[in-house]
């Protein structure tokens, strides 16, 4: 049976909801896990130094496709491990520019797969940010410098931006749950006015200890990833994951699918742009009324979801679905 390995930066309970979502892709070819191809996910939660191991054992055991789901790091170990092995990746930054295909319309090499917008629109979560939060001044911007591809990216975005809207940026790093810790007690001992967490799985693991700092110390944070919203993160501005898995999933099977020519350089480069935004959750009511009337104001439609979370706003501008908890 084929089997294909699947590697994501992130934790298993975090990637759960969307992994259907990467199974369903598998469907629209014909595979289906447990019947005609086997799938082994493979979590890192942050833990990049495992990488050279497990793509060395893949690479031995000759899996059929190796997919790698919002992971920079891991679609560069990938591609350093094999020539040969089709590779599909999802990764936020340009893959020509981190040099895993040589064009997005004709990738070359054995790599091809998903280009989602987020360290790309770092600016404009900085922005949301400070428009939500518009006395915070002084912002600490969390990176993890063993995801350094994202961190540089989002760094020179973010440091572009700042002065144009007032704003003074602080640079923090974690690479560990001591180092998060850190990184908040830094917070309080500099006086900083509000936080924003750079994209990398293993932060996105660790959401309800992110949750948990910002409502103790009432920092007001930005985030990349819905999944810090729901364990009460304040807003957060990214792509679509469940889409993002199920476009790898596609790709995935329809290289199974022509296995026999083994061409990856023959499926261009996919780019899915921003697809919504959840913001705000239950702690937004201690944001300003002012605030919460400015981003009803860009809502298209407001929605009840909970005592707790108040209300849903889904915000439509040009071809983005952006969502607002309010």
């Amino acid at each position: 049976m084929l089997v294909i390995g699947v590697i994501s930066g992130r934790s298993s309970d975090t990637d759960a909801p969307y992994v259907p979502a990467f199974a369903k892709g598998l469907n629209e070819s014909g595979y289906v896990e447990g019947q005609n191809v086997t799938v082994e996910y493979h979590w890192l939660e942050g833990q990049y130094d495992h990488l050279p191991a497990l793509m060395a054992d893949l690479v031995r055991r000759q899996v059929a496709v190796i997919a790698t789901v919002g992971s920079a790091p891991a679609a560069l170990a990938a591609k350093a491990a094999t020539a040969t092995i089709p590779i599909v990746f999802g990764v936020s930054q340009d893959p020509v520019q981190l040099g895993l295909v040589a064009s997005l319309a004709r990738p070359g090499g054995n790599a091809t797969g998903i280009n989602f917008f987020v360290s790309e629109v770092a600016a404009k979560r900085l922005r949301l940010l400070h428009e939500l939060v518009p006395k915070a001044v002084r912002i600490a911007v969390l990176v993890n410098p063993a995801n350094a591809a994202i961190a540089e990216s989002t760094l020179r975005e973010v440091q572009e931006a700042a002065p144009t809207i007032g704003l003074q940026i602080q640079i923090l790093n974690a690479t560990t749950i001591g180092e998060i810790d850190a990184a908040f007690a830094a917070l309080e001992r500099e006086r900083l006015d509000a936080l924003f967490v750079a994209p990398d799985g293993f932060f996105t693991s660790r959401a309800v200890q992110f949750a948990t700092l910002t409502t103790r110390d009432r920092i007001p944070a930005s985030y990349a990833a819905r999944d810090f919203v729901a364990p009460g993160g304040l807003m957060s501005y990214g792509t679509d994951l469940a889409d993002m898995f199920h476009q790898i999933g596609v790709y995935t099977s329809q290289i199974l699918k022509g296995r026999e020519a083994r061409r990856p350089a023959g499926h261009a480069v996919d780019q899915v742009r921003l697809r919504h935004q959840p913001s705000n959750g239950s702690n937004a009511r201690r944001r300003s009324a002012a605030s919460s009337a400015l981003h009803r104001r860009r809502c298209d439609r407001i929605v009840p979801v909970s005592a707790a979370v108040q209300n849903v706003c889904f915000w439509h501008k040009a071809d983005m679905g952006d969502q607002f908890l309010l």
